[in-house]
């Protein structure tokens, strides 16, 4: 029997970090040993709150390709392409856009959110509205059973499945409604204590050497009634401890905890268990994203070959709506 196929991507809107490898490399790694796994890097998604200035896209998108093969995936087990190397995904968004209602796409939660959020970008794009619309075509031009995501994502996937059943219910059985493969995904804080995001600058990326990794784990805010060593804290109120929970083994999170309680050690004390262990996890990746980054045209030829694939298959996609929406030429 053929594997069931799972599909996700990525954006290149800036450097990946730590943040990115917990909540999604790592278990895209996991994936392709069960699944037809199918990861690509979201270019054309950049665009959709980015389009001023593309000035550093091409960096970023070598910059996640690096660490997705640093973080594991194999180009033998996965298919890991190019989204704008693929010129089905915009010719089944065009068609897509003719079926769907506007209101379905001014309802989706982010599209609000992200409006009132970013402040210093025009927003009031068809590109940024439409959004959803090219994520639906993202996964249904590879008739996807499986999208990887956390229980507050679900939504976010429901208007695929809908858009899908619109679709089949005008022009027959076409495109299946791809389902949710539900995933913890670990909030992962920031050096401010808040969700790491680019937005906040509050990262630890994957591409910091290590003194600037260390660095930024030193000077991280821990639990504010702590001013002095002799205070007694809470944990829970520590993101340097939510980050233990990320990386650290259960006896040293009790440990560090209990420290912490009791103020039986110190906040650099615990931030040295903590750098430890992140430097655990990120120097093998460091190594192989030196190998990698030293040979551009193996790069170039992974991308070449994985989009050469995906095309493919998005092909025969494209074949079965152009025929179910008579648009396959004349008899």
């Amino acid at each position: 029997m053929s594997k069931q196929r799972v599909l996700s991507g990525i954006q290149p809107s800036g450097k990946l970090h730590i943040g990115n490898l917990v909540g999604a490399l790592q278990n895209w790694v996991k994936l392709q040993e069960q699944y037809d796994c199918y990861y690509f890097i979201a270019d054309w998604h950049a665009l959709t709150s980015q389009y001023a200035d593309t000035s550093q896209l091409r960096e970023n998108i070598k910059d996640v390709l690096v660490n997705c093969l640093a973080a594991g995936l194999d180009p033998e087990k996965a298919t890991i392409f190019q989204q704008s190397h693929v010129l089905e995904h915009a010719e089944l968004h065009v068609l897509l856009s003719m079926i769907t209602p506007l209101g379905w796409l001014e309802r989706v939660p982010s599209f609000k959110e992200k409006q009132e959020a970013v402040t210093d970008k025009d927003l009031n794009t068809y590109g940024f509205l439409g959004y959803p619309l090219l994520q639906s075509a993202d996964i249904l031009i590879y008739r996807a059973n499986y999208v990887p995501v956390g229980v507050d994502q679900v939504p976010h996937l429901e208007i695929t499945r809908e858009i899908a059943r619109r679709f089949n219910s005008f022009y027959g059985e076409a495109l299946p409604e791809p389902e949710a493969l539900l995933t913890a995904f670990p909030k992962v804080p920031g050096t401010d204590g808040r969700k790491m995001s680019k937005t906040y600058n509050n990262c630890i990326y994957l591409s910091d050497p290590p003194n600037e990794v260390e660095q930024k784990i030193k000077t991280m805010m821990t639990d504010p009634q702590r001013i002095k060593r002799t205070d007694k804290g809470d944990p829970e109120l520590s993101p340097v401890y939510h980050l233990h929970k990320i990386f650290s083994t259960s006896d040293e999170q009790n440990n560090v905890a209990e420290g912490c309680r009791t103020a039986g050690i110190g906040c650099i004390d615990c931030k040295k268990v903590l750098i430890k262990n992140i430097f655990k996890v990120l120097e093998p990746l460091w190594e192989r994203r030196k190998i990698f980054m030293a040979k551009p045209d193996d790069l170039k030829d992974i991308i070449a070959a994985g989009s050469q694939k995906a095309e493919k298959t998005a092909s025969e996609t494209m074949a079965l709506v152009r025929k179910a929406m008579n648009l396959d030429g004349l008899n």
